[in-house]
């Protein structure tokens, strides 16, 4: 195993991994490990898919909040409230162990949460569970829930930043050695919080330390990237939440430390791109994900150079979806592959002007998907807001001549954020 600073080693001896396993007997079953035809083909490597998305809850997060919950009774045999904050995922976990042990839980979960997830949190939890929704951030929502314990005296479920949460997550790298008896060389792993891929390194550095573990975080919340190109644990001044599982201001303390020292290497993917494979994975093997699941197939793309000829296991961390975001993530994944255009448009107020614009810009394949427009008298010229859906990305750049050449073309509303935010 890598060498370890003292600071790591207090935290990783904490890490109780067979005591994780023991309680989460019976409890979590072992997820398949399987291998992918269709991403083994693309990428020239042999893929295998650690299934976390088919866990009980539907997702990784019920391995750490049992066993840290378990751990608590096992100390405090009297134990009959806990508190959590959660994006989703833990959430979930929390409900179905408080449901399951017969105890009490507050759960604390931003307003922007999708509903999807707030039904099954109470599904899973039942008469067990009040739920709080509060602020727009899974940091917000925390920042309530932990000032709740201290006034309740009540136990904090942390969903990552705990050593017994750090543990129960561990448990995915055992099995994945169990279920592959050949050589691993990659590992591809989602980074929110930070505690699965702590988990993960505690267990694959000391068991097999030639593979490389390597952590995706989105784009817009890449918290763990920001914290060890700064040398220390810091946080976002901003960030977007479109990977709600995966959208943390500030990684945990002991999580940093771990992946500091121990991570291979930490990559971002754009949202288009995570779209891009919660579609493939959809479309080609029938596979739902959240965006946070689908994070370690994007994260392939960005790696493709190096895992050709490779053994890779990605691990799909959690299926709950809400089926009212297919939309949003068709087109993300849309203008990430340079499929879909909106424009700012001339339109020429004189009868006819749309059927020239429509027979002789448009191509054979072009589809217009949006379109808003207000006639306005005193102008000679009524601008119209146009979305277009190419077959070929290729297609853009004669369809902007043929714009421009018919005197439509008034400006590329892509590239401006803040026009363009106003569209999705």
């Amino acid at each position: 195993m890598i060498d370890l600073t003292p600071a790591l080693k207090e935290t990783v001896a904490h890490i109780d991994v067979d005591a994780a396993i023991k309680r989460l007997k019976g409890v979590v079953e072992p997820t398949p490990l399987l291998s992918n035809l269709t991403y083994s083909n693309e990428f020239g490597a042999e893929v295998l898919l650690k299934r976390e998305d088919l866990q009980t809850v539907r997702s990784y997060k019920i391995r750490g909040a049992y066993n840290k919950i378990s751990a608590l009774l096992e100390q405090q045999p009297k134990l009959s409230h806990v508190v959590c904050a959660s994006a989703g995922n833990h959430a979930q976990g929390v409900a179905y162990t408080c449901r399951k042990l017969g105890v009490k839980a507050a759960v604390y979960m931003p307003i922007t949460t999708p509903q999807q997830k707030v039904e099954q949190v109470k599904m899973f939890g039942g008469d067990q569970v009040e739920l709080v929704l509060i602020g727009d951030t899974f940091d917000e929502a925390q920042q309530q829930a932990v000032i709740y314990s201290e006034q309740q005296q009540y136990p904090f479920i942390h969903p990552f930043d705990d050593p017994d949460i750090i543990a129960g997550q561990a448990t995915i790298g055992v099995e994945i050695l169990q279920q592959c008896q050949q050589s691993i060389d990659h590992i591809f792993v989602p980074i929110g919080g930070g505690g699965l891929a702590a988990g993960m390194l505690t267990v694959i550095k000391k068991l097999s330390p030639h593979t490389q573990v390597i952590g995706v975080e989105p784009e817009g919340a890449a918290s763990m990237t920001a914290a060890i190109q700064a040398g220390h644990n810091t946080k976002l001044d901003h960030m977007s939440r479109f990977v709600d599982g995966a959208a943390v201001q500030q990684v945990g303390s002991h999580t940093f430390k771990i992946c500091q020292s121990l991570l291979d290497d930490v990559i971002t993917v754009p949202d288009g791109l995570t779209c891009q494979a919660i579609l493939s994975l959809y479309n080609k093997d029938a596979i739902v994900v959240e965006p946070a699941g689908a994070l370690s197939i994007a994260g392939l793309h960005q790696y493709q150079d190096r895992i050709k000829g490779k053994r890779v296991v990605c691990v799909l961390s959690g299926s709950n979806n809400d089926i009212t975001r297919i939309e949003e993530i068709r087109e993300r994944a849309l203008l990430y592959n340079g499929l879909k255009h909106y424009f700012l448009v001339r339109f020429p107020q004189r009868a006819g002007a749309l059927k020239e614009f429509v027979a002789e810009v448009l191509g054979p394949t072009d589809d217009i998907t949006y379109f808003q427009y207000h006639k306005k008298h005193n102008r000679e010229h009524g601008p119209a807001v146009v979305g277009i859906e190419l077959k070929l990305a290729a297609d853009f750049d004669s369809l902007l001549q043929r714009m421009k050449a018919g005197g439509f073309f008034n400006d590329y509303l892509n590239n401006q954020p803040e026009l363009f935010s106003m569209l999705m």
